[in-house]
């Protein structure tokens, strides 16, 4: 499937077959495809957990009001973010460039991030939404439907994975076989309504 299709038929899918089991050569491919996608300063902050334990996806599913897609979904990911990823030895993030360019790029990341809570969470809620894109267009592209996800307590998640403190929860993504249809498109707003070319006030 090329992009372009990819992305007409990527739709939020809510029922998934729950006999379905991804074959773990699918699971990696969409893993490492989605570690292609671009963070501020290359950090790679994201970090996939990806729910196998059948139990642990129950409370889960509590947690996120009884929707089906968390236990059903043949591939559960809760995306987080390391806020912190930025002064985990970053030397890791420019290893294969050149001198010249760790010289220049390690004393920005820490000029972009330190002392700067607010950055640190807006680029880990970029990184971690253009990776589930990312996610979910792979798995549109391999036969595959998905579903984002934000309806749930992140806390009592966080609580449920173990998360770290310097980490946050962003999101799920749910991936597996389509057993019904997606809902008809709500409608959608002229280009128009949301391409603004130069400025809002053409006349500033």
């Amino acid at each position: 499937m090329n992009t372009q299709d990819a992305i007409k038929q990527r739709r939020a899918i809510k029922q998934f077959d729950p006999a379905h089991e991804m074959p773990q050569a699918t699971e990696n491919e969409l893993l490492s495809l989605t570690m292609l996608s671009p963070t501020a300063y290359n950090i790679q902050h994201w970090r996939f957990v990806v729910v196998k334990d059948v139990a642990l996806r129950e409370k889960i599913k509590q947690a996120a009001w009884g929707q089906e897609q968390v236990t059903d979904s043949s591939l559960f990911v809760i995306l987080c973010a390391d806020l912190k990823a930025w002064e985990k030895r970053p030397q890791r993030y420019w290893s294969n460039a050149a001198q010249e360019v760790r010289d220049t790029m390690l004393p920005m990341i820490d000029g972009y991030y330190r002392d700067k809570a607010q950055v640190q969470r807006d680029e880990a809620m970029r990184s971690c939404g253009i990776a589930a894109q990312t996610l979910m267009l792979a798995a549109q592209a391999m036969g595959y439907s998905s579903s984002p996800m934000d309806g749930f307590d992140f806390e009592k998640v966080g609580e449920l994975i173990g998360l770290p403190e310097d980490h946050i929860v962003t999101m799920f993504v749910a991936i597996g076989k389509a057993t019904g249809k997606a809902y008809p498109r709500g409608g959608q707003l002229d280009v128009g309504d949301v391409v603004i070319r130069n400025r809002f006030n053409p006349g500033v």
